[in-house]
């Protein structure tokens, strides 16, 4: 026991190593008696571990507002829970699928059709609707659209409510300014722990929520936006932090509005707030977020407070949330241009849906390797683009 507390008091003690964490000829100690003698308050690493019930809170009350709010909207716009149309019930059509999920090749399919007397095609479709029946209903895609529209729009209001009347906000310097004793009131720690709970709410939701082909890329997204925040508020870049959350808040809610009116039918309304998206989301992650945030986190906290290694970190998470920003930016100018070219938005690369309508399978072989195009694309968008 002795040996298991000597090396967990070792670990944390590198863990929380002040030549990391902190700037040159600084201690936790020196920032400790700071808040002690000013009497304000100052970021505290105990106070990320508040995001974790919250979390929990934030994942219960999604529940609630998807069943009492969410549906009642959704039902109120025409969005029904039909479901898709069900294949026919076989017993030897099923123990395929359970084994494979996919269409069988050519050659089961040919033995299939003779075990069964059915025809090729038949058999084809029977496996189109089986994989289309998993698939969650546009009902379900609305309430879960929903609750993260209610949420970015009004994390944005209040945030942008708040950074109005702070002074980093009209000067990015001031956010080096006497670092890192620089006090935080109860609505701006407020605000940072609601946000890194509801990206550790997404960790989780992922799994449940409707799954798109860049499952991976978002989780990866999900992480780096925990660690980014909680990192930032353990080490004191706090106001940085703001800005960069509020920046990117501001592109988000109106994906989600895109994809509400999608789910109504309001193509038009969702053409436009689509089109809306995709220019907000272009100024401010390839334009504004480099040429504002990463020049003053590069740059004038270098001539400011000076480069330390929990420094480093820090900027490499900021240029590995950028190329994420390039890679994201290059899938909405996709979809941008066929819906400026169409007329409407088409359908996004990156959709795991199938169509399951009988004129394709009529001519399912001569378009053999050929994928279709839908009208209603803000829904294939990738759920929290960010």
């Amino acid at each position: 026991m002795a040996a298991i507390a000597a090396t967990g008091a070792l670990l944390w003690g590198w863990f929380w190593n002040e030549r990391f964490w902190l700037p040159a000829n600084l201690t936790w100690a020196d920032l400790e008696r700071q808040g002690a003698d000013d009497g304000v308050g100052y970021p505290r690493a105990g106070h990320v571990l508040g995001a974790l019930p919250l979390a929990v809170g934030l994942l219960a009350l999604r529940r609630v507002f998807e069943r009492f709010i969410a549906k009642p909207c959704a039902i109120y716009f025409g969005v029904q829970d039909n479901g898709s149309r069900r294949a026919q019930p076989n017993a030897i059509l099923e123990k395929v699928f359970t084994s494979i999920t996919k269409c069988p090749d050519a050659r089961r399919l040919e033995g299939l059709s003779k075990q069964l007397d059915w025809d090729v095609r038949k058999i084809q479709r029977w496996f189109r609707l089986r994989r289309n029946e998993d698939k969650p209903s546009v009902l379900t895609k609305f309430c879960e659209t929903m609750w993260k529209f209610t949420f970015y729009i009004n994390i944005f209001l209040y945030g942008l409510r708040f950074l109005w009347s702070s002074p980093w906000f009209w000067d990015t310097r001031q956010c080096w300014y006497n670092y890192p004793f620089q006090p935080i009131t109860s609505g701006l720690r407020y605000y940072y722990i609601i946000q890194l709970a509801f990206y550790v709410s997404l960790m989780f939701s992922q799994f449940t929520d409707v799954r798109r082909k860049d499952f991976l890329l978002m989780f990866v997204h999900h992480l780096a936006a925990v660690a980014l925040i909680s990192f930032s508020y353990i080490n004191h870049m706090v106001r940085v932090g703001t800005l960069i959350m509020c920046l990117h808040d501001s592109a988000d809610f109106w994906l989600e509005a895109a994809k509400l009116a999608n789910y109504a039918k309001y193509q038009h309304l969702c053409d436009f707030t689509f089109i809306l998206f995709s220019a907000i989301f272009i100024v401010t992650r390839l334009g504004i977020f480099p040429v504002w945030i990463l020049n003053s986190t590069l740059f004038e906290s270098w001539e400011l407070i000076g480069p330390y290694q929990s420094w480093w970190l820090f900027n490499g998470f900021l240029v590995m949330l950028q190329v994420l920003h390039i890679i994201w930016s290059y899938f909405i100018l996709r979809v941008a241009y066929k819906a400026l070219a169409r007329g409407k938005v088409s359908k996004d690369d990156r959709s795991d849906m199938e169509t399951s309508s009988d004129e394709e399978d009529a001519t399912s072989n001569s378009r053999k390797g050929i994928h279709s195009t839908s009208s209603n694309g803000a829904n294939r968008i990738n759920d929290h683009i960010k």
